[in-house]
């Protein structure tokens, strides 16, 4: 199969169709802004700023403390943070020594720590002191032999250190009982004893992996995705070419995303120390705490969530604050509703463009052009040295312009594939081109669309239904704030289509008017039949909604249902 690459011709003269990427690790570029520019600021952390030499002193100094209690290269450490400085320091210590980051989102329950840590074999997991309790039910049933606890209050000025220990007590009705022993350490005291020499461990960056990341699980159990140190620097070089008008060193990043999300991690984490760049660092999505902090610091780029920008948009006091020096925001996690980027376009007079990519692609593949021609409805068009294709269901072949068919990617941001799981890996590569699971179509400009992941597709009456196309439409509702599509079960249509919408502050909307609104833009085979309004819906910690969350709800009530009737 040969392709075109029709994208080409609409990439921005700043932007070479092909890299020269630099063959290092990833935490060497951390060490090289600590020698060139040791003062120069880093980390912002509700008061707390560290310079680029205290966080690469630090790292050494954990990397050093790890290779003490026995971390190899190749060991997997976790790391199971929310964001703060402490996820820095320990993601880039662990690197120093050639060990393997799995990280670890602080929300999950034992069960998934638990599959987690089993199928990484992690020796040693550094967590939160709030999710300490979860880690201590599960460790005995794991390969962990270090538990190494750390508190958000850790790296807090005075007296905010002193203060917040009981906020979040308050806050969160969650008592914090660590006993401390050797297998179970303090993180801070651990730091302390640990060496400033810089740990000599011999890397391969094609070859060596940095992280297992582990993928949502919406399709079985939790696959880790094994991402080298080539994987990430590729992928982190692409972004900061993309955003070629940014300038090194001089950038305010705003890191709301969680560094244990990939996105997060690649687009703002490790961007950020690449470009030498200053993050402001919040340890959690509030909107006025992010728009204070835009104000306070000047941020100019601000990678995000759709849900972020929705969120922001219908904040009531947004127009109190200063938002002109956003420059760049790069969405990405979910699709994002044309609205909310128009919305949020005209608030701060900065970009939101969308970008598109898996776990496996370490993760961005695609993205509108920042400074170029946009599409409406449009993910864009492939970053540099990537190849993206459409996937012909009826040929085997590529898709004709417009055809829609399963999304491939190919480039050096693909990952290695699946830990432990060689048939899984073998099963989602045809030839050298990763399969996404993603329904899409290319146009002849080679400006790509995302019409639906395969397994959220819609079969009712015969007819295939893509839930992004109806969102669309109801995000365009003036009184609709969040709305999400899923198909349920229905005798006679095999599913039907439901959906569930969250309405903005002091609006109000009747299903009858929703119907009368969606069939008026929806053919009437794709107007849902069944509405549900909520209070807020399920998410991840990102903000992505899960919407597998609602199809298992449904199917316990159809199951609820059907045992009732029986008994009746």
């Amino acid at each position: 199969m040969v392709q075109e690459k029709p994208w080409l011709n609409h990439y921005p003269e700043e932007i070479p169709e092909t890299i020269a990427y630099e063959d290092r690790t990833l935490f060497s570029y951390l060490k090289e802004a600590a020698e060139e520019t040791p003062d120069k600021k880093l980390l912002h952390f509700l008061g707390k700023e560290l310079t680029f030499h205290e966080v690469y002193t630090q790292s050494k100094q954990f990397a050093n403390q790890l290779s003490s209690i026995g971390v190899k290269k190749g060991d997997k450490v976790a790391i199971m943070l929310a964001n703060t400085p402490q996820s820095v320091i320990c993601y880039y210590g662990a690197l120093m020594i050639g060990a393997v980051v799995v990280q670890t989102n602080p929300l999950y329950v034992e069960r998934e720590i638990e599959h987690q840590l089993n199928d990484s074999g992690a020796k040693v997991i550094v967590c939160l002191d709030l999710v300490y309790s979860r880690v201590a039910k599960v460790r005995e049933n794991t390969p962990l032999e270090y538990v190494i606890v750390t508190g958000i209050k850790d790296y807090l000025p005075f007296p905010k250190n002193l203060i917040y220990p009981f906020i979040q007590k308050k806050k969160m009705g969650i008592k914090i009982d660590v006993q401390y022993d050797n297998q179970t350490l303090n993180l801070m005291d651990f730091l302390k004893q640990g060496s400033v020499k810089e740990p000599l461990v011999e890397m391969t960056p094609s070859e060596d992996l940095a992280l297992l990341q582990y993928t949502g699980g919406t399709t079985g159990p939790a696959k880790g995705v094994m991402l080298t140190h080539e994987n990430l620097v590729v992928n982190t070089t692409q972004c900061l070419h993309w955003m070629y008008k940014s300038k090194k060193g001089e950038e305010v990043f705003l890191a709301v995303l969680p560094f244990f999300h990939v996105y997060g991690m690649t687009v703002i984490m490790n961007s950020a120390i690449m470009f030498r760049s200053k993050m402001i660092i919040l340890p959690k999505f509030d909107p006025k705490d992010v728009l204070k902090a835009i104000q306070k610091h000047k941020v100019t780029v601000f990678p995000g969530a759709p849900t972020m920008y929705v969120s922001l948009i219908n904040e009531p006091t947004i127009k109190e604050y200063d938002l002109s020096s956003i420059e760049t925001c790069l969405s990405g996690a979910a699709p994002l509703p044309l609205e909310v980027q128009q919305k949020f376009e005209k608030l701060t007079g900065g970009k939101l463009v969308e970008g598109y990519g898996l776990t496996e692609t370490s993760p961005v593949a695609v993205s509108t052009p920042i400074w170029g021609k946009r599409k409406e409805g449009s993910i864009g068009v492939p970053w540099p040295d990537t190849d993206v294709a459409i996937l012909s269901a009826e040929t085997g072949e590529f898709a004709q312009p417009k055809e829609v068919g399963e999304v491939m990617v190919r480039g050096p941001q693909v990952m290695k594939g699946y830990w432990n799981r060689p048939e899984a890996t073998a099963a989602t590569f045809k030839d050298d081109w990763f399969l996404t699971g993603d329904m899409g179509y290319m146009d002849e400009d080679g400006y790509f669309y995302i019409v639906d992941r395969k397994k959220d597709m819609i079969i009712a009456g015969g007819f295939n239904i893509y839930p992004r196309e109806i969102e669309e439409v109801l995000y365009e509702h003036e009184s609709i704030q969040e709305a999400v599509i899923i198909g349920v079960p229905d005798p006679y249509r095999g599913e039907t289509v439901k959906a569930f919408v969250v309405l903005k502050d002091g609006h109000s909307v009747t299903e009858a008017e929703l119907d009368q609104y969606c069939r008026k833009n929806l053919a009437a085979y794709k107007t849902p039949k069944l509405y549900e309004f909520r209070d807020e819906l399920p998410k991840t910690l990102v903000g992505k909604i899960l919407r597998r969350v609602l199809v298992e709800e449904e199917l316990k009530k159809l199951e609820k249902a059907e045992k009732d009737e029986k008994t009746s």
